[in-house]
C-alpha cells in the first residue's frame, strides 16, 4: 500500500489568545501552506479537529467556516471530535484517505480556545473537560481529569514504587524542553524542589504535575506517496494505530497500563515494520506527569515500572537514551485540546527534517507520537520517518 507523507507543518504559539477560532486556525493553516509551498486551491479536502467549540463558544458548524476563512470554500470538510485525541484522529483519517487514493492533498489540523478568553473560568472549563468522562457513572461523582489520572498514577505507584519525586522530574524535564520552544505556553524552567513544594491538586499531583488550559491551532499538509517527492523534505507516515479501551474507568482491568495505547502502538509498529527500540524520540500525551510515565511504558520505550526512574535518571531527557517530549509536551508546550494531536505531528516533522531549532535532536530519523482522549479510552499512535 502506498504510504502518505507530511509536506507542510505549522502552528501558532500555545497560550492565551483573544483571537476568534477561525482567525487562530487561519494563522496555523496559512503558515502550513507556506511551508508546503502550496496554495489553498491545491487542497483536495480538509480534515480538522475541534472538541469543545459548541460548549465553550456556541460555535459548532466550524467546517465550512474555517475552510472559507483560509480560501478553501468548496472542498469537502470533515470535523472530528475525540476528546483530547481529536486532531490525531483527523490526521489518521487523512492519512488513510490519501493512502486509499481518495485524495492527493489534504489539510489536517485542529484549533481550540480553552482559557478565560472564551468567557469561561477555570472551574467551568474543568467541568466542560469532564464531559469526556462517563456521563452516568463518573460525572455525577464530581470526578474530573486530574482525579482520573491521579487514580491511574496512584495505582502505578502501588504496583511499581513510582514516587512523587519521579513525577517532579518529568515536570522539570518538560519545562526545560519547553524553554527552548518559542511556541510553548510556558517557557520557564523549574526545579524538583519547586515542583514538590507546589500545592496539591489531586493526590499525588501537585500544580506542576498538571498541564495548562491553552488556546492554539496547528496544521499539517498530508499528501499521497506519488506526490511526496515533488515537495521539499517530505516526512513519511510509516505507521498509524487507533484503539479504544473500556469505559468507565472502574471497569478497566489494569487502569495503570493504558491498554488502548498498547494496542494502538502495536498496530503502528506493525504497519511501519519496526519496533519501539527503533524509535529515536517520542512525543507523548503528558496531560499530567503520571500520564507520561504510563505512556512511556505503554509504547515500549522503557520497561514496565521504569517510567519514573527513567525520567529521574535522565534517560528520557533530550540528550538521553530515548528523548520524550522535546517540545515540552502538554505540560509546558500547552494543551489546546483540538490542536494537540497535530501539534505532535508538527514536532515530529520538524525534528525529522532537522528544523527544530534549539531543541533539535541530533540524528533523529524515526519518531513516535502518542495522543490519548478522555480517560485514556481513545489513543492514536503514529510512527514517522525521515525520507531517504
Amino acid at each position: 500500500m502506498a504510504r502518505a507523507a507530511v509536506v507542510g507543518a505549522g502552528m501558532t504559539k500555545f497560550g492565551v489568545h483573544d483571537t476568534p477560532l477561525q482567525e487562530l486556525f487561519g494563522q496555523a493553516a496559512l503558515d502550513t501552506f507556506d511551508d508546503a509551498g502550496i496554495t489553498p486551491d491545491e487542497v483536495d479536502a480538509f480534515y480538522f479537529g475541534n472538541a469543545m467549540g459548541g460548549q465553550t463558544e456556541n460555535d459548532t458548524h466550524l467546517g465550512p467556516k474555517l475552510a472559507s476563512h483560509v480560501g478553501m470554500a468548496g472542498v469537502p470538510v470533515q470535523r472530528f471530535e475525540d476528546a483530547c485525541a481529536t486532531s490525531s484522529n483527523a490526521f489518521k483519517n487523512a492519512v488513510e484517505a490519501v493512502e486509499a487514493g481518495v485524495h492527493d492533498v489534504v489539510l489536517v489540523g485542529g484549533v481550540e480556545r480553552c482559557t478565560p478568553e472564551t468567557g469561561k473560568d477555570t472551574p467551568e472549563m474543568t467541568r466542560i473537560f469532564a464531559s469526556a468522562s462517563h456521563r452516568q457513572y463518573e460525572q455525577p461523582t464530581g470526578l474530573t481529569f486530574p482525579g482520573v489520572f491521579a487514580l491511574f498514577t496512584k495505582r502505578h505507584m502501588h504496583e511499581h514504587g513510582t514516587t512523587e519525586e519521579h513525577l517532579a522530574n518529568v515536570a522539570v524535564k518538560n519545562h526545560g524542553n519547553g524553554s527552548l520552544n518559542p511556541n510553548a505556553h510556558f517557557g520557564k524552567q523549574t526545579t524538583v524542589e519547586e515542583a514538590l513544594d507546589a500545592p496539591k491538586v489531586a493526590d499525588p499531583f501537585r500544580l506542576m504535575d498538571c498541564c495548562p488550559f491553552s488556546d492554539g491551532a496547528s496544521a499539517v499538509v498530508v499528501v499521497s506517496d506519488d506526490y511526496a517527492d515533488s515537495f521539499d523534505a517530505p516526512v513519511d507516515v510509516s505507521g498509524i494505530g487507533h484503539a479504544t479501551d473500556v469505559v468507565p474507568i472502574g471497569d478497566k482491568e489494569k487502569p495503570h497500563v493504558t491498554q488502548a495505547a498498547r494496542d494502538a502502538a502495536a498496530q503502528a509498529y506493525e504497519q511501519a515494520d519496526t519496533t519501539a527500540d527503533a524509535m529515536d524520540f517520542a512525543e507523548v500525551h503528558d496531560c499530567f506527569t503520571g500520564a507520561e510515565i504510563l505512556a512511556s511504558e505503554a509504547l515500549g520505550l522503557v520497561g514496565e515500572g521504569e517510567g519514573g526512574p527513567a525520567a529521574a535518571e535522565g534517560r528520557t531527557a533530550r540528550d538521553g537514551e530515548i528523548p520524550i517530549n522535546p517540545s515540552g509536551g502538554l505540560k509546558a508546550k500547552g494543551h489546546p485540546i483540538g490542536a494537540t494531536g497535530t501539534a505532535q505531528i508538527v514536532e515530529l516533522t520538524e525534528h525529522l527534517r532537522g528544523t527544530a531549532g534549539e531543541r533539535q535532536l541530533d540524528g533523529a530519523e524515526r519518531g513516535v507520537a502518542h495522543n490519548l482522549g478522555g480517560d485514556a479510552a481513545t489513543t492514536v499512535v503514529t510512527v514517522m520517518e525521515a525520507r531517504e
